[in-house]
């Protein structure tokens, strides 16, 4: 079982790596609601992924009771020991993919929050800042 878990907790690691690529393309391309459209594709991908490593918790830890060892690492056989290593490799990956694809959103954010202040500037007062007043080209009068 705790294979199966492995194999399983990898694969969703792959397509969340997949669908970070494809949001760094789309992001560098402004196809913004492409990005917005897989978000909740890679936030079911998230609570799946978090799903199985419970159960390879659960698994790890019912082995260890059952067995009586403490080393963990004479308990476990050679493709678990690899499929481990591997899901271990998968997520440094998609920690790389997420660093970068998070420069490109605060970039973006920056620019569109300049843009609004530019057009709407907003009052200070002291240290907080107060809500957008309306720029005079855009007031509506009655």
């Amino acid at each position: 079982m705790l294979t199966h878990y492995l194999h399983n907790a990898i694969k969703d690691i792959e397509n969340l790596i997949e669908l970070t690529h494809k949001d760094i393309a789309d992001i560098k391309v402004a196809k913004h609601s492409e990005v917005f459209e897989r978000a909740k594709i890679k936030n079911d991908l998230i609570q799946s992924f978090e799903t199985k490593k419970s159960l390879l918790d659960n698994e790890l830890m019912k082995i260890l009771k059952e067995s009586g060892q403490t080393s963990l690492e004479n308990l476990l056989s050679v493709e678990q020991k690899e499929l481990l290593a591997q899901m271990k490799v998968k997520l440094s990956e998609l920690k790389t993919y997420n660093k970068q694809y998070a420069k490109y959103v605060v970039t973006i954010s920056q620019f569109y929050n300049v843009l609004l202040d530019s057009i709407f500037p907003r009052d200070m007062e002291g240290y907080k800042v107060s809500n957008h007043k309306p720029a005079s080209l855009l007031k509506v009068r009655a």
